[in-house]
């Protein structure tokens, strides 16, 4: 049986330096720093088995002594900024028709944004892994307060996603360059659940952040060990017992309204894809269902559901 701060391990898995100075040490210094031109900051980190795979031409920066990388443009100015942009797809294209990498094989035509620049830089979504950017997402947990006490939506994921059979958060979904958090959880509410845009506009309530950095495994799809640090707006809503979610994509196989000692025994048990038991202990802290007085982890917690990640994050979306 997993512990609250087992699912959080689980989860937020990139080493912090306090609790191995050596073996931290050993695994930044092996790492490439991503750079793109306009930001003063490295916005990724990019494993060393990446950086000998990817086919970089000669539109890249590549310095193996500094183990540092980036698009190069001649004579960079706020008129060509986006150039930087068409190198990285170029490359990344490049990659998949050549089959370089597994994880391009989900190719998304989804951008992402890269935070950290002066202006607008975006990735190809299943490339983001490869570069090691900061991805931003948000979840939303839909819950009925019934005579017998809270109950939470709880959705199967399908069996031919990633992460296929294990349970998942109401409604979830990664945010598209130049889409606001709030449109994202609307448009995907209608996609994944088939919640009205009215009841989502009129009920959902946002609730801050959280953020982890994270090893992907193997059940993520693709290569694993790729570099996936994330910032997800979180989001409640409460909901009548007569508002039913149903699938509306293939990403949900179905739906169950649960007790939260039986979400609890679900999470115990590791039945939860590992990002979604996050945003779960989130909204029991929130609520009051997880305390300092029942959780001998609970500060622990708290701060691990909110990281500081090395990186640029978004000012403004």
């Amino acid at each position: 049986m997993k512990s609250n701060l087992d699912l959080v391990n689980g989860c937020d898995n990139f080493p912090y330096y306090d609790d191995d100075p050596a073996a931290y040490n050993k695994l930044i210094s092996s790492l490439y720093e991503f750079v793109v031109l306009g930001s003063r900051r490295t916005v990724g980190y990019v494993q060393p088995w990446v950086v000998e795979k990817m086919p970089w031409g000669k539109k890249w920066v590549v310095d193996h002594d500094k183990k540092r990388l980036f698009p190069y443009v001649e004579g960079l100015s706020p008129a060509n900024f986006s150039e930087q942009t068409k190198v990285i797809d170029e490359t990344l294209r490049t990659a998949k028709e050549k089959g370089v990498f597994k994880v391009l094989e989900k190719w998304r035509n989804e951008l992402y944004t890269i935070h950290g620049p002066d202006q607008l830089i975006t990735m190809e979504r299943s490339g983001s892994p490869l570069f090691g950017i900061v991805t931003y997402g948000v979840h939303l947990t839909a819950y009925v307060n019934a005579q017998d006490g809270m109950k939470i939506w709880v959705p199967k994921r399908a069996n031919g996603k990633t992460y296929g059979g294990l349970l998942d958060n109401t409604v979830a979904g990664g945010i598209a360059a130049g889409e606001k958090p709030f449109e994202c959880i609307v448009r995907e509410a209608a996609e994944e659940a088939s919640f009205p845009e009215d009841l989502i506009r009129s009920a959902a309530k946002p609730c801050g952040t959280i953020s982890y950095f994270s090893f992907r495994d193997k059940q993520a799809g693709g290569e694993t060990d790729l570099l996936q640090p994330e910032v997800q707006f979180v989001y409640d809503m409460e909901i009548g017992k007569d508002v039913v979610p149903t699938p509306s994509d293939d990403e949900v196989e179905d739906f169950r309204l649960w007790t939260v000692g039986e979400v609890q025994d679900a999470l115990s048990k590791g039945l939860f894809k590992p990002n979604c038991a996050l945003y779960l202990l989130d909204f029991f802290i929130r609520h009051g269902i997880l305390t300092l007085e029942n959780e001998r982890d609970y500060v622990e917690i708290v701060s691990r559901l909110h990281r500081k990640l090395p990186f640029p994050t978004a000012k403004a979306m």
